[in-house]
């Protein structure tokens, strides 16, 4: 279709269809409001996210411990991404998208986008710390169990294999985010947030945040890994978790509403700080 036919059928002069017009502005007030919150705003969200994707983990080793089916387990994982969903609240591999997409429409800045994800970061993994030490003493019968699951991932060797699948876990967390905010329908976000926790948990792949709860919890639970192990391992998942949002699903995203940004660009002032008062 032309781009000049497709102006007559939409409700704007840009070549783009208008439920993605829809999206993009979704997408961008949403990232301006989050990246504009005071320091204390994100560091409460980010602890209640951390909580809440430890209630995820919470229904993933119940019925991993009663079934042994790791993709029923993450099914059942799904659970904390639905509770995020509608509490509203802010995990930080999340941050890929919505927040960059502000940052590229001059509706924040990129120190905004830096606070927001290192406060949101730590505060994701205090909260899920603090817990899954609760968790832990609550059902001492699952430390087989999330012992297990741990191993799986501060034993696996660094090879091409582990960045694949910490590249996909942050391009599917990022792919979520943006089928959510795709749509104005409750019951298709949280079929959304379904499909991305029974990919991330039920595949094992490498998320930085759900795995380092489950590592916690081992840990809380007495298992023999250290916290260098932890770190060694969420290094180099955070990094490939990043890239793989940003590269597979972000970078598309914001070349496919290229005339959009610019748009918001020109009507945007040149200094967001400025602006926010940062």
């Amino acid at each position: 279709m032309s781009d000049e036919r497709r102006r007559e059928l939409g409700k704007t002069d840009l070549p783009v269809e208008d439920e993605l017009i829809s999206s993009f502005n979704r997408l961008v007030e949403e990232g301006a409001e989050r990246i504009q919150r005071t320091l204390v705003a994100m560091l409460t969200t980010g602890l209640l996210g951390g909580i809440e994707v430890g209630i995820g983990v919470t229904a993933y080793l119940a019925v991993l411990y009663e079934t042994d089916n790791q993709l029923l387990a993450g099914l059942a994982f799904s659970v904390g991404f639905i509770a995020l969903l509608l509490a509203k609240s802010e995990l930080f591999t999340e941050d890929f998208l919505v927040p960059i997409a502000a940052v590229a429409s001059r509706a924040g800045s990129i120190k905004q986008l830096g606070k927001l994800w290192g406060g949101t970061l730590v505060a994701n993994l205090l909260g899920g710390w603090i817990f899954m030490w609760i968790v832990m003493k609550a059902f001492p019968q699952w430390q087989e169990t999330v012992t297990t699951s741990a191993e799986h991932f501060v034993n696996a060797p660094f090879n091409l294999q582990a960045i694949c699948l910490a590249v996909l876990g942050g391009s599917t967390i990022t792919l979520m985010t943006r089928m959510q905010h795709g749509t104005d329908s409750d019951p298709a976000k949280i079929a959304a947030a379904i499909v991305g926790g029974f990919l991330l948990a039920g595949l094992q792949l490498f998320h930085s945040i759900l795995d380092s709860l489950l590592i916690f919890g081992a840990i809380h639970a007495g298992a023999e890994i250290t916290y260098v192990q932890w770190l060694g391992w969420f290094g180099y998942t955070l990094l490939f978790n990043i890239l793989g949002g940003l590269l597979l699903v972000t970078s598309l995203r914001l070349l496919r509403t290229k005339d959009l940004i610019q748009k918001r660009r020109r009507e945007s002032p040149a200094d967001p700080d400025a602006l926010h008062g940062d």
